[in-house]
């Protein structure tokens, strides 16, 4: 993937100066889909970069003055079109529209560069900052699998089933919402 410029971020593949960046949302994941990436060191979490490195569907979300990493975008192609899209951000950065401004860029260059079709995505029913994201995309709740899947337990060890929305929007769909002057 080239690298994607936005007003105040930088969208690049993950690079060894990243592990510090991914500590620190990594160490303490705050949704459950994200428990099986947990890292607890510095180590752990250089090992995780080095395998984001070389996968180009993790997308490293950068502060464009600093390059400093502070959250991913990352993605799974479904032949020929269909993209399923994913985020995670530090919830120090919260609040200050970077996940909004990161993830219209990579729609653009889905719907663009990579000719998607439809992109759709998973978000669980408590996740309530994803669904708006999705929302103000115009991204259209096609769906809620009810206990869809488990990524943790109670305390008694049974799974936690997690009831999964699923958010989807299509190239027409993107095409009418946005204006010509911001392709």
């Amino acid at each position: 993937m080239k690298k994607i410029k936005t007003n105040r971020l930088l969208l690049r593949k993950f690079s060894k100066a990243d592990s510090q960046g991914l500590l620190e949302y990594l160490a303490n994941p705050r949704v459950s889909c994200f428990l099986e990436d947990k890292v607890h060191t510095i180590e752990e979490a250089a090992l995780k970069i080095q395998e984001r490195g070389e996968d180009d569907s993790f997308i490293a979300v950068c502060l464009k003055d600093s390059e400093y990493l502070i959250g991913e975008i990352f993605y799974l192609k479904e032949e020929p079109d269909t993209y399923s899209i994913g985020w995670h951000f530090n919830v120090q950065y919260e609040g200050k529209g970077y996940a909004n401004e990161s993830v219209k860029a990579f729609l653009k260059y889905l719907f663009t560069q990579m000719d998607a079709r439809r992109v759709y995505a998973y978000v669980e029913e408590d996740n309530y900052k994803s669904q708006k994201l999705c929302e103000k995309f115009g991204m259209r709740k096609e769906g809620c699998f009810v206990e869809f899947i488990s990524f943790t337990t109670y305390e008694d060890g049974t799974p936690k089933y997690e009831n999964t929305l699923q958010y989807a929007l299509l190239k027409k769909e993107w095409m009418k919402k946005i204006s010509f002057d911001e392709l």
